[in-house]
């Protein structure tokens, strides 16, 4: 129900804006537009690694973490790479949620440039 809402939605940013803008202001508006329809939304939310029984601020954030559940990734790249899928599963691990998507609103389709992950 999430995912599928937040997939909508960026749907819905991505026709309303097309590509060619700053991934903060696809950011900004995705939440925007999740918080519309009634998901709670945090953005920029800190990404702490422990190690050791430490617990260390490496400098990672989350763009996106939709209803504590579900994390987002937001690009604005010529073509999504391993490293951008690399860096959302490790997310998903640090953070140990299940659900992640990845969305480069920089395809032509916001289609074309996502990518679902499931740990």
């Amino acid at each position: 129900m999430i995912g599928r809402q937040a997939i909508e939605g960026a749907i819905k940013v991505h026709r309303a804006l097309g590509p060619g803008l700053l991934e903060s202001a696809y950011e900004h508006c995705l939440a925007h537009e999740l918080s519309v329809r009634g998901l709670p939304v945090r953005r920029q939310v800190s990404l702490p690694i422990e190690y050791e029984g430490l617990r260390l601020d490496a400098g990672y954030r989350l763009d996106l973490i939709v209803a504590d559940a579900v994390i987002i990734e937001v690009k604005v790249v010529e073509m999504l790479s391993r490293l951008y899928e690399a860096q959302v599963l490790t997310y998903l691990k640090l953070s140990g949620l299940r659900l992640a998507y990845l969305m480069n609103f920089n395809a032509p389709q916001l289609r074309q440039g996502l990518r679902r992950f499931v740990r």
